[in-house]
């Protein structure tokens, strides 16, 4: 290698880095600018995003002081808050990886790590489980930060009147629900009557014009009636504003042909195109919009994961860390030598079928591990 092309690599991989924290900055901004037009036939709602988008701008620049200083700071964290969960679904990706536990941080702790989120500039916090709402004091803990938007992974059936109320009084929780496609899809793989139950949940929210939406698992099974009009059309007509389809990840072995094929994930980018332009709502697919701006957001470049028990992990699929928050700061923890490792590799780690690259080549990302301690 000539030492010109070692300066060329040397110039080209920090401007990269930057390029793409702009282009990621920027696909956040939109979104949230979405958000306020579809938003728009509740005042109260649109002029919370609006204020939502002044925060994601200002949080932006905290990032980037940051970023000067050495520390590498993502706008978003998964904070997967126990492992405790009320449902026992067909492949979750949670039982078959993360064994139970007894050591899930305290509330105390939880606070502290959203604290800590917040001065470091991490404006949007996506929450996962197990079932969130299993420990519903966190949603105490959310009121404290107004300018922090949590979307919430759940399966529903735990929202309640009085937690449906507490929801409608923080507009910067966002209720995002679980199903399968129709009630023969959602049933076979989370349990019967479970489909009937949410329409119920769903109606509730509409009524109390809360801003939610549903998280879809695309499946090579369930991928025509989940991209099916009249399906989408019936939760836009509940009141869903945001759309999440995510590519189903082969976690549990046995599961492979649940996967999406190469032609129905082209063909889910160009009909989701459409439902854009016809429908007053968001829709965001998974990977397929990660392709849109560099791969991958794993590992700090987009987002980290905090687990239950307060390691930091490079994404919900990659159980792996050097670095527990029971005994370092949340910054600290963003100058991992392993996250670091997982981003220079990222060409190597980056899926291209629709799966997890940090999951399919797990054997290089526990090498990375063990180089880093």
């Amino acid at each position: 290698m000539s030492s010109m092309t070692v300066r060329r690599q040397m110039k080209t991989a920090p401007q990269e880095n930057t390029e793409f924290r702009f282009a990621l900055n920027d696909a956040l901004r939109i979104f949230f600018k979405d958000a306020i037009k579809v938003s728009v036939r509740h005042p109260s709602q649109a002029l919370f995003f609006l204020k939502t988008y002044r925060w994601q701008k200002q949080a932006a620049r905290t990032r980037e002081t940051w970023e000067r200083q050495g520390t590498h700071v993502p706008p978003i964290m998964i904070f997967s808050i126990t492992h405790q969960c009320n449902l026992n679904c067909k492949g979750c990706y949670e039982k078959a990886i993360r064994p139970p536990s007894k050591k899930e941080l305290t509330d105390q702790q939880l606070r502290k790590i959203i604290d800590e989120a917040h001065e470091l500039g991490i404006s949007f916090i996506v929450v996962a489980g197990g079932e969130p709402f299993m420990r519903p004091a966190f949603f105490d803990i959310t009121k404290e930060y107004p300018d922090m938007i949590f979307v919430i992974f759940t399966n529903g059936l735990l929202i309640n009147d009085h937690i449906l109320e507490s929801i409608a009084q923080q507009k910067n929780i966002a209720p995002l629900i679980s199903l399968e496609g129709c009630e023969e899809e959602t049933d076979d793989r989370r349990g019967k009557g479970i489909y009937t139950r949410l329409q119920h949940t769903m109606e509730k929210i509409q009524g109390k014009h809360v801003f939610f939406g549903t998280s879809l698992t695309l499946t090579a099974q369930n991928f025509d009636t989940i991209l099916n009009e009249s399906f989408i059309q019936h939760l836009v007509d509940t009141g869903c504003k945001f759309f999440l389809f995510i590519e189903y990840n082969p976690i549990k072995p046995g599961t492979e042909q649940w996967m999406v094929t190469g032609d129905q994930r082209k063909k889910l980018m160009e009909t989701l195109k459409g439902f854009r332009e016809r429908w007053p709502a968001l829709f965001i697919a998974v990977p397929g919009d990660e392709d849109e701006i560099g791969g991958c957001l794993a590992a700090g470049r987009g987002f980290i994961h905090i687990s239950a028990e307060g390691d930091v992990e490079p994404c919900p699929f990659a159980p792996y860390s050097d670095m527990n928050l029971n005994t370092v700061s949340l910054k600290d923890a963003l100058n991992s030598a392993f996250l670091r490792k997982i981003r220079e590799h990222h060409a190597q780690l980056h899926g291209t079928d629709g799966s997890c690259g940090l999951w399919a080549k797990r054997e290089l990302v526990e090498a990375l591990l063990k180089e880093s301690k």
